[in-house]
């Protein structure tokens, strides 16, 4: 105890950290801390004995970081349960349950639908687009005066939608609107429902009349319009759906379009009737009729060979297919069907006239929707015509041939949701 007599300031300094902390034993260890701090610090203040206390005093300072890491243990406790709810919140795969629970059946039959109009969207994108920037450059800064109204008309027109269209449009654009401001998704909008207005009366399914068996379909066309493809896609969809389906491959000037109808039949299990490369049209299509018949088959599909409206040999040669089914069949062909090409444009319409003429077109189909800037052609054809409209084509798949629908493809020509 009398060593110790020496040491009473530093005792006195300890006796106060141990206060601080609690426990009398830490002054033993705050000299020991003293000598690394009164090391550090001694270069500058090495000539006053005193200073070094008093930086004791502050030495110890670092000895309390000691005791935090005796509350950092305490402070990770609390984000945990912060962090449990955000794992609680895995309860959202809850809603993948209600889906079964609603309707799986039904499920599939609209997910084949959206993805053809997704795509027709998609592909009479370039008609949109084209007709959608007209639209906005014409009316976005100006009012809608007279000159105005016949930009926009000039507009419509370049877009294939056909002179009478336009016309009809820019009479209900203008209507009560004339030296106003107008939106051009308003425009959009009055365009989209003037085009389902001329397309809603000719969007008709094609129906097969089991009224007559065979019920006979002629496809018509020029040179490239997807007669062949159309014909294979109704197949593998009829057949699909438990008819009996032949095949007339009635396209003998080209081979490969022999060959492509008969790979159809492999794969959809119709029937194909065909002869060599040259054959005679007409005659392929008396066998046609005759097998059909023998075999109680439901629909006969006879292809035609690609012609141009405006060579006559080959229309009469045409018009003789359509004889020698009617002499065989009365009131055969039951229905005639113009597959036209979208990408032709304008020539579409002189398509439809010819054909209508010599083989006496019932109904359209429009193929290549997905690839062409021209989809607004349909529009015009069918103000002009007025024929029915069955099916559209946006690409090679036997699905992507599909019902027409006025509503779907008004409002993807206008560029709407």
């Amino acid at each position: 105890m009398s060593h110790e007599d020496p040491k009473d300031p530093s005792r006195k300094k300890g006796g106060f950290w141990g206060w601080l902390k609690g426990g009398a034993e830490e002054p033993a260890k705050a000299p020991a801390a003293e000598e690394p701090a009164t090391s550090a610090p001694s270069a500058p203040p090495a000539e006053e004995p005193p200073a070094p206390p008093a930086e004791v005093a502050e030495a110890p300072m670092p000895v309390e970081p000691d005791a935090i890491p005796v509350v950092e243990p305490e402070a990770p406790v609390p984000p945990e349960p912060v962090f449990v709810p955000e794992a609680v919140v895995e309860p959202a795969p809850a809603p993948e349950p209600e889906r079964p629970s609603g309707s799986e059946p039904t499920a599939p039959a609209p997910a084949p639908a959206r993805g053809f109009w997704s795509r027709l969207a998609s592909g009479l994108a370039r008609t949109a687009s084209s007709l959608g920037q007209g639209i906005t450059d014409l009316v976005s800064k100006r009012k809608l005066d007279a000159e105005t109204l016949e930009e926009l008309e000039d507009v419509l027109i370049r877009a294939d939608l056909g002179v009478a269209t336009a016309a009809r449009i820019v009479e209900a654009v203008g209507k009560g609107r004339h030296d106003k401001m107008i939106a051009p998704e308003e425009v959009k909008g009055l365009i989209a429902a003037e085009v389902e207005a001329i397309l809603a009366p000719v969007a008709r399914p094609l129906m097969v009349d089991a009224a007559h068996k065979p019920f006979v379909v002629l496809m018509v066309g020029v040179n490239g319009s997807g007669k062949t493809t159309t014909i294979g896609k109704l197949a593998a969809q009829w057949v699909g759906e438990g008819k009996k389906v032949v095949l007339a491959a009635g396209d003998t000037f080209r081979a490969a379009a022999i060959e492509q109808l008969k790979v159809w039949g492999q794969r959809t299990g119709a029937t194909v009737i065909a002869r060599e490369q040259g054959a005679d049209a007409a005659g392929v299509a008396h066998d046609a009729v005759t097998q059909a018949r023998e075999e109680g088959a439901d629909i006969l599909l006879v292809d035609t060979a690609g012609r141009l409206q405006n060579r006559a040999e080959l229309m009469a040669e045409l018009e003789k297919v359509v004889r020698v089914i009617r002499k065989l069949e009365p009131g055969a062909p039951h229905a005639v069907l113009l597959v036209l090409d979208a990408t032709v444009g304008q020539n579409a319409l002189s398509q439809v006239e010819a054909f209508t003429r010599i083989a006496g077109v019932t109904g359209l189909v429009m193929t290549k929707l997905d690839g062409t800037a021209r989809g607004g052609i349909l529009v015009a054809i069918a103000a002009k015509h007025s024929l029915p409209i069955h099916l559209i084509g946006v690409g090679e798949g036997a699905d992507d041939l599909q019902p027409f629908a006025a509503r779907d493809f008004a409002r993807a020509i206008a560029g709407l949701e």
